[in-house]
């Protein structure tokens, strides 16, 4: 399991092993990390952003348009905003950092 930071509204960073094959948004909500996902993965909503590391951006799959759609009615929209739906976890995210809207964490 890939070991993915999150750094919370708060500014606290949490290290957690994520299990492979689930998206960000349900790692954040397996390990009681405060990301909503009012629509539950399915692309209808922007409770689930979060802003990528920006060396981890570039190496993500692209967003879908659908996605970017979405994104437009995200809170602290960033550079490498993302929805956390749509990241899903792999072998190759070890180390990956993501920060919640309104940490004021700028990468």
């Amino acid at each position: 399991m890939p070991r993915i930071v999150f750094i919370e509204a708060d500014g606290n960073r949490k290290e957690v092993d994520a299990p492979l094959g689930l998206s960000i948004m349900e790692v954040a909500q397996k390990f009681d990390i405060d990301i909503e996902g009012a629509c539950e993965g399915s692309l209808a909503c922007a409770t689930c952003h979060v802003i990528v590391e920006p060396n981890w951006y570039a190496r993500l799959d692209d967003p879908s348009e659908d996605e970017e759609d979405m994104l437009d009615l995200a809170f602290d929209l960033q550079q490498t905003s993302r929805l956390g739906c749509q990241i899903v976890v792999t072998e190759e995210m070890e180390g990956l950092e993501v920060a919640l809207p309104g940490s004021g964490h700028k990468f």
